[in-house]
């Protein structure tokens, strides 16, 4: 049924007790906490344990709208190697679901010999609703989207697991990774495409001149200045864990305002002065640096399948 697209298949390794990963994972109060694809888990009452755990959950999806559904848990066992798993289906009539219904599972194995973490993997795939432009919105947007999500969550569980790292606290310093990177990625930009490239500002010019460079050769430097400075700021979008431009970006403001002082000592009291943008840019580039290692990443997951699970 679900067949129209690359299953969804995230696996990620995990230093700790099998039961405490099993826990978290299997239950609700525990398991909303660190999934980013859900807000809300509540399992409903069952007769007894030979039913089918059925459950509702819901999906803040920003502007105080939520996304509702539900599902079941049909299975779960334990072999004897102390490997688990979990079963499930899910479904969703709410009509801004983009998911109809879907199926998939979760496995927890063991750590062995010469691999002392746990591999926690899921595999699950879905129907969607809206016909071709519902598959067409899966396939380009959604299904990637649903996949990071899932890949990311599972990193935050490992921190919590691992590092003791608070879900909501992986939250917060998701976002103030984001906000210094993409800031420190805009300020290179910006610095390299308006005062160099699109208008070439005379003080720009008038630093490099300072140093004894000639007129033309100083345009020709600020032309290459420029550049580099937007290679920069590209490099911190699209290298999102890369750390080598940040370190560049330390390493960078001190020689720059060093030279500045030394060579063009006038322009540390112009208004916007290399003082104030230098050191903000360094210490956007410090606080990135220095959360990175507590920020969930979808990348420490493998996200494609063995080949004998496709």
């Amino acid at each position: 049924m679900f067949g129209h697209a690359r299953k969804i298949y995230v696996e990620i390794e995990i230093l700790g007790p099998i039961d405490r990963i099993w826990s978290l994972t299997q239950t609700p109060e525990l398991h909303q906490r660190w999934d980013l694809r859900f807000t809300e888990i509540t399992y409903l009452p069952r007769i007894d344990a030979s039913q089918p755990q059925r459950f509702l959950y819901a999906t803040r999806i920003g502007f105080g709208i939520n996304v509702r559904g539900g599902g079941e848990s049909v299975g779960s066992c334990e072999v004897a190697d102390g490997a688990r798993s979990s079963a499930l289906r899910f479904w969703s009539s709410d009509p801004k679901s983009l998911i109809r219904e879907g199926s998939g599972y979760w496995k927890y194995l063991p750590p062995a010999e010469h691999a002392p973490a746990v591999r926690f993997l899921t595999m699950y795939d879905y129907d969607v609703r809206f016909g071709r432009l519902g598959r067409l919105l899966d396939r380009m947007v959604f299904r990637p989207t649903i996949g990071w999500a899932t890949a990311w969550s599972f990193d935050r569980l490992r921190l919590w697991i691992e590092r003791e790292i608070d879900p909501a606290a992986s939250l917060r310093n998701g976002l103030i990774y984001l906000t210094a990177r993409a800031a420190l990625a805009a300020v290179w930009i910006y610095q390299g495409t308006v005062p160099k490239l699109a208008f070439r500002h005379p003080d720009e010019v008038a630093m490099l001149r300072a140093m004894g460079i000639s007129n033309s050769a100083a345009a020709r430097l600020c032309t290459a200045i420029g550049c580099a400075e937007i290679a920069i700021g590209l490099l911190l979008l699209l290298r999102w864990r890369l750390s080598a431009p940040l370190w560049m970006t330390l390493a960078a403001m001190p020689m720059a305002l060093l030279a500045v002082a030394l060579k063009s000592p006038t322009f540390l009291a112009a208004p916007f002065n290399p003082v104030a943008l230098n050191l903000s840019v360094f210490a956007l580039a410090a606080i990135s640096l220095l959360i990175v290692r507590d920020v969930p990443s979808a990348s420490h997951c493998i996200r494609r399948p063995p080949r004998e699970q496709l």
